[in-house]
């Protein structure tokens, strides 16, 4: 089963901010009812990485380069296989 890292928007109060709630780049408000967006959040199912930040372009990066990390490999694994090489 592939890991998972959803991103999740939240108000300044820790509120969920649902996805209908549309922002400017800069997390300002489209939506009527929506203070804002204060932080995006993504938690990895594999248990051993979460990130918070107000950027929801950083998350996302990073989040990326996290889920990437999973299809490599365990880091052991790897360094064993290498010094294998001729």
């Amino acid at each position: 089963m592939p890991f998972r890292a959803p991103l999740t928007n939240h108000h300044v109060d820790g509120t969920l901010c649902p996805a209908d709630h549309k922002h400017t780049s800069s997390g300002k408000p489209l939506h009527p009812d929506c203070p804002g967006r204060a932080y995006t959040q993504a938690i990895c199912s594999c248990g051993g990485w979460d990130m918070k930040q107000s950027g929801k372009g950083y998350v996302s990066e990073s989040r990326k380069r996290h889920l990437a990390s999973h299809a490599q490999g365990p880091k052991v694994l790897r360094d064993l296989l290498r010094l294998d090489a001729p």
